[in-house]
């Protein structure tokens, strides 16, 4: 940043002045001092029509200055409620007044004189809805903001100096005479004390002299950035993060500290008070000193004002002044801050912090068609831009201390990313190159632009180059050739300190000049940073800038003087060029400047709120702006007034750009306006200039002297303008000649106007055509005439269509490509809005074999519309798509109709490679319904048998794995129905289908399947239902279906089996099966021993008690299951009814349609459906 003095107001009658406010938000300034004083002063800055006048270059004056009766002691404390207008004021006698705002004057509303004390301190939190007052007595009073007293407090034995609030009204500090620091509640109650390093070892009596904490109304710089700063009159100081901050940032500022103050974003901290400055080495002089500092505590800049003694400093709302109450004057200054900018092809680059968020907002501001790009960065430390590109330097969002160097286009599109080991303190961008510099290391990093990547590295990789090539580092005190010593990243050695460290450097094409604090300048060569030369000037360099020949060197030191060195001048004794020598030239408070980019002798600088523009170090007369400046060639100045783009970032206007000419441009527009082209054209031959002989030739179109734009053109090397004078020469009337040029100067309406007063309506379609302004063509076609107009109609409707569907706007698109019969670019637009009908309904219109169909299935196969997509594939005869598209969408019924339908042959080996491709993903269900919708049965009841018996090893869902069975067996039905169907077919199989249908050779042990396909099923059947049997208390039941397990060993778990029998037969009393029920689970070998001998221990607790034998039987069914229970099968061969479990003795009984099983007609006249299968009864 850069600060000077700009204004001076003298009170009246010599009055001294003891404390100055200055209103955030309305802009009033309250001062007060002895007997009484107190003002009320506004300066408001006039704004003419001149736009490049604006901000602080704009003069300013009081437009009030009212005086405030009713203190009769010195006003020693001022507070403003920003949000609610009001002011509160006190004197030495303790008197409170608060002022309110009526009809543009001042005016008493409240007074308050508790006559015991004298107020030292009063504060309004950040909402302006509480005062705390604090006397020197130690009480304490919080108001509200109409008057009400909220809560007082007397802290006895305390003499209170100063009083702040946290940021969120939580809290409030209370500063002691002490040197302590008290920590309350908003409701009064003590917390603790505020830890004071800054104090440690000070042994004399010293005075807290403020106690400033930001806010946070306009966003922090850093997540937990420090923002509580506590100073006393001895110049310590200490800046935390919050109020229990043990690691603070401590400073000693050397001075005697008469106040703190933050400005509105929290970036600056302003110190004010004196310090002693050595005059010769035995006096002193003590001078009046405000010093800056940013929040990490790294020194800014100082100030010094004249008077005796400064007692009170107050920013304005927007920063960008202060002002400074010094014995009877009040002294302002303007601020020129430091933003976070840069300028590259006609994009303004620029960062800022809002609240709330953690990121920067950085916005690149495209000036030349006010467009802008926003990005959001963490940590962003600076920005640097050159030509077509712009560097944002960030801290790595990590512990590793490493930063991180983006590069970025003129849109925001990241180009290439490097993490780095220093603290880059300065960064310079060329062309190529990014330099990097810490206080004792310089980096430089060779970046490559897709504009100047070749062919060969474009295939290969621009990363094929090893780091040793694009990336360097040094110290600042090597010495390097430029041979490759400087080429190896060794951070470790660039974080070795120095004793003289780095304080700026610049880059151009040809040189790397880097400055350090003794006033050293060390000139490397480009692009093989060798050392070539020390120079030493008499200052300390702050900014250094190279003129476009790398001849010439402008430094701004820290005091804001401009001076100049020249690399090339030659030594009076030597006559060594090598040597350079600083010139005599000299401008003071200078804070911007820019050298020419095509005139190494020419530049612009800021000096206060004017700029200079030099030709040889002779300056032409001052231009008042506050602009900084963005670049500088054709003799025109760009400049953007940042100050006023800050005031709303996020949408900046282009009022805010000037362009600003230089002096003989200025003379020449006046010459060509007022004298003829021949004397214009001596005067430019006298001060010769590219950019003058361009405005020569732009009058000479104007007034189509063709002959003199000719000589202009070719004496600026403007080939374009030369070609354009040869072509309207040969132009056979004045009108057409004077309309080519009114379109050369993009006037395009009043060339449209005279070709239509020509009668050549054609003409102006063409130029209308060639500016791609669709609308106005089809405009100016509707209102003629004449053949051929209706294709140019149609080419202007899909332009028009082209138009809309690159802004994403389809469905105005779709509306022209109708008009334009563009059926390619209306089928994308249905496609992206989604109508699908549209879609269909285009397919229907195109004729047979458009390439389009082809198009058009693959955006419905895109969504999985099959049938929409086979129509539009079969359409253009692509049948293999067709196929391959029900293929991938599993419409496999629909694939194989379009097989039998057109004959494709080998579409049986698809559906096999398909099937296999989903097993080998263990995707089986996916397989299975895929050769159940090709038809292929056995395959898929291969696959159900081999899931149920997985789930049936489980012992976890029987029900599941019945379900699976029953699958597997319908699967198997359905295989014989194909059989069947095949057998009955008459006709020889002859086409690829037929293949597909052909009974299968197989093996024995799908053999097995196909004969027992129902076994399973009637396992798990019979095995569920008698456990349903045997919970609702069923128990003959219960054996009776349990009996019939004894046939599916094979299928279910014999320990399942008879443990199953056995329970069952105990609860019917049949104690004689159950003991061969045991004996069974007793011999198993299956079973582990430890479950055998408990089987063992419970059949000698039942048969114990209950002699093994079956309870006498009548009924000819339970005879049958005795003779069963004693071993005779004579019940095996004879159905059971899949509805009991019973054997069906009847010769009428119902039978299943599906399975083919058995029941009992008076059984099943209680089910909808089978039991076993589930087919309808």
């Amino acid at each position: 940043m850069f600060i000077y003095l700009s204004k001076k107001i003298a009170i009246p009658n010599s009055t001294k002045l003891r404390c100055i406010a200055w209103n955030g938000h309305q802009g009033w300034i309250a001062c007060g001092g002895e007997d009484g004083l107190l003002k009320v002063l506004k300066l408001e800055s006039q704004t003419g029509n001149d736009t490049r006048v604006r901000g602080l270059a704009a003069p300013s004056n009081l437009s009030m200055n009212q005086t405030l009766e009713g203190h009769a002691g010195a006003v020693q404390v001022i507070a403003w409620n920003d949000h609610h207008q009001k002011l509160t004021t006190s004197d030495q006698q303790g008197l409170i007044i608060v002022w309110m705002l009526y009809k543009g004057s001042w005016y008493e509303e409240m007074i308050n004189n508790r006559n015991k004390s004298v107020v030292r301190d009063m504060k309004w939190n950040a909402e302006g809805g509480k005062i705390c007052i604090v006397y020197e007595d130690g009480a304490v009073i919080v108001g509200s903001v109409d008057g009400n007293r909220l809560w007082g407090k007397e802290l006895k034995g305390t003499t209170l100096a100063c009083v702040e609030w946290s940021p969120d009204g939580k809290i409030i500090l209370f500063g002691t005479s002490k040197k302590e620091v008290h920590i309350y509640d908003a409701a009064g109650n003590f917390c603790s004390k505020l830890s004071l390093q800054c104090l440690e070892n000070v042994t004399e009596v010293v005075k807290l002299v403020g106690l400033a904490w930001y806010n946070g109304a306009e966003g922090y710089v850093e997540p937990d950035c420090p923002c509580l700063a506590v100073c006393y009159d001895n110049g310590r100081m200490q800046i935390m993060r919050h109020e229990s901050d043990d690691n603070p940032i401590l400073i000693d500022t050397g001075m005697t500290v008469a106040c703190i103050r933050w400005n509105h974003t929290g970036t600056v901290l302003a110190v004010a008070g004196s310090q002693v400055f050595p005059v010769s080495s035995d006096t002193s002089k003590e001078w009046n000193v405000v010093q800056f500092y940013n929040p990490s505590g790294e020194h800014l800049r100082s100030l010094k004002v004249p008077g005796k003694q400064l007692y009170m400093c107050a920013w304005e709302g927007s920063s960008l002044r202060i002002s400074l109450a010094v014995d009877s004057f009040i002294y302002f200054a303007n601020v020129r801050p430091d933003y976070k900018w840069g300028y590259c092809s006609n994009t303004v680059v620029f960062a800022y912090t809002k609240p709330g968020k953690v990121e920067y907002v950085v916005i690149f501001w495209d000036v030349k068609n006010n467009e802008r790009y926003v990005k959001y960065v963490k940590h962003v430390v600076s920005i640097a831009s050159c030509g077509d590109h712009c560097v944002l330097v960030c801290r790595a969002d990590d512990a590793s201390g490493q930063y991180i160097l983006i590069l970025f286009n003129s849109i925001g599109t990241p180009m290439d990313t490097k993490y780095i080991d220093l603290e880059p303190v300065h960064v310079a961008l060329s062309h190529t190159h990014v330099v990097a510099v810490s206080r004792s290391a310089i980096y430089t990093w060779q970046f490559k632009s897709p504009k100047k990547l070749t062919a060969l590295e474009m295939i290969h990789g621009a990363g094929k180059r090893g780091k040793e090539g694009r990336e360097k580092i040094f110290h600042v005190d090597d010495v390097p050739s430029g041979t490759g010593d400087a080429g190896q990243l060794d951070f470790r050695r660039a974080q070795a300190s120095t004793k003289d460290m780095i304080c700026c450097a610049c880059i151009s094409d040809k040189m790397l000049v880097v400055g350090r604090e003794s006033g050293t300048l060390q000139r490397y060569s480009f692009p093989l940073l060798a050392l070539e030369m020390k120079h030493v000037v008499n200052c300390r360099p702050d900014k250094i800038f190279l003129n476009c020949n790398s001849t010439r060197l402008a430094i701004i030191d820290i005091s804001g003087i401009l001076t100049l060195f020249d690399f090339e001048r030659r030594t009076a004794d030597t006559g060594d060029s090598a040597q350079g020598e600083q010139l005599q030239f000299e401008r003071k408070d200078v804070w911007d400047m820019k050298w020419a980019s095509d005139n190494p002798e020419m530049f612009a600088m800021m000096e206060k709120t004017r700029m200079y523009i030099f030709r040889n170090m002779d300056p032409e007369e001052p231009i008042q702006s506050s602009g900084y400046i963005c670049q500088f060639n054709d003799l025109q100045v760009k400049a953007v007034l940042l100050d006023e783009v800050m005031k709303d970032p996020d949408h900046p206007v282009k009022d805010s750009i000037l362009d600003l000419d230089v002096k003989s441009l200025r003379d020449t527009r006046d010459l060509l306006a007022k004298v003829t082209i021949q004397d214009a054209c001596q005067f430019i031959e006298d001060n010769p200039h590219p950019r003058l002989w361009r405005l020569l030739a732009e009058t000479a179109l104007e007034r189509l002297n063709l002959e003199m734009a000719d000589k202009a053109f070719v004496r600026c090397k403007d080939y374009q303008g030369i070609q354009f004078v040869k072509r309207i020469k040969k132009l056979d009337s004045e009108k057409k000649q004077q309309a080519e040029v009114a379109a050369f100067f993009h006037r395009f309406e009043e060339a449209e106007r005279l070709y239509l007063d020509m009668d050549r309506r054609d003409l102006a379609v063409d130029m209308r055509m060639k500016l791609g302004d669709w609308f106005r063509v089809v405009q100016l076609l509707k209102t003629g005439g004449g053949a051929g107009n209706d294709a140019l109609l149609e080419k202007a409707w899909n332009a028009i269509g082209d138009y809309y569907a690159d802004r994403q706007k389809w469905q105005n698109a779709v509306s022209y490509y109708l008009q334009g019969r563009n059926q390619e670019r209306l089928a994308h637009c249905y496609y992206m809005l989604e109508d699908y009908n549209g879609l269909e309904n285009l397919v229907l219109a195109l004729p047979e074999n458009s390439p389009l169909l082809g198009t058009i299935g693959g955006m419905f196969v895109t969504v999985g519309m099959c049938e929409q997509a086979v129509l539009a594939y079969v359409k253009t005869g692509k049948l293999q798509l067709a196929i391959d598209c029900c293929v991938r969408l599993n419409q496999w019924d629909q694939a194989v109709e379009l097989a039998k339908t057109h004959n494709v042959k080998e579409i049986n080996s698809l559906l096999a490679k398909y099937a296999s491709h989903l097993l080998e993903k263990d995707m089986r269900l996916e397989a299975i319904a895929l050769n159940r919708k090709a038809n292929r049965h056995l395959e898929s009841a291969r696959l159900l048998f081999d899931l149920a018996k997985e789930s049936g090893d489980t012992r976890s869902n029987p029900l599941r794995t019945k379900k699976l069975y029953v699958l597997a067996a319908l699967e198997v039905e359905a295989y014989h129905d194909q059989i069947k169907l095949k057998s009955s077919q008459k006709k020889e199989v002859s086409s690829a289908l037929d293949s597909l249908l052909e009974e299968e050779t197989t093996s024995g042990e799908d053999m097995r399947l196909v004969d027992n396909a129902w076994r399973g099923a009637e396992a798990y059947h019979f095995f569920l239902l008698a456990q349903r049997q045997l919970y609702k208390g069923y128990y003959d039941a219960a054996m009776s279906t349990a009996l019939q397990l004894r046939d599916y060993e094979d299928m279910l778990n014999p320990a399942d089996i008879y443990s199953l029998l056995a329970l069952t037969s105990g609860g019917n009393k049949a104690f004689g099966t159950c003991s061969r029920a045991f004996i069974r689970l007793e011999s198993s070998e299956e079973i582990a021993s430890e479950d055998r001998e408990a089987y063992e221990n419970l059949a000698l607790d039942i048969f114990t008690a209950h002699p093994p034998k079956d309870r006498s039987v009548a009924d000819t069914s339970l005879n049958l299951r005795s003779s069963a229970i004693e071993g005779d099968d004579s019940d095996s061969k004879l159905p059971v009814c899949i509805a009991t479990g019973r054997p069906i003795l009847d010769y009428q009984f119902w039978m299943c349609g599906m399975c083919k099983h058995r029941a009992h007609e008076s059984e099943i006249d209680s089910y909808r459906n089978c039991p076993l299968c589930h087919y309808p009864c």
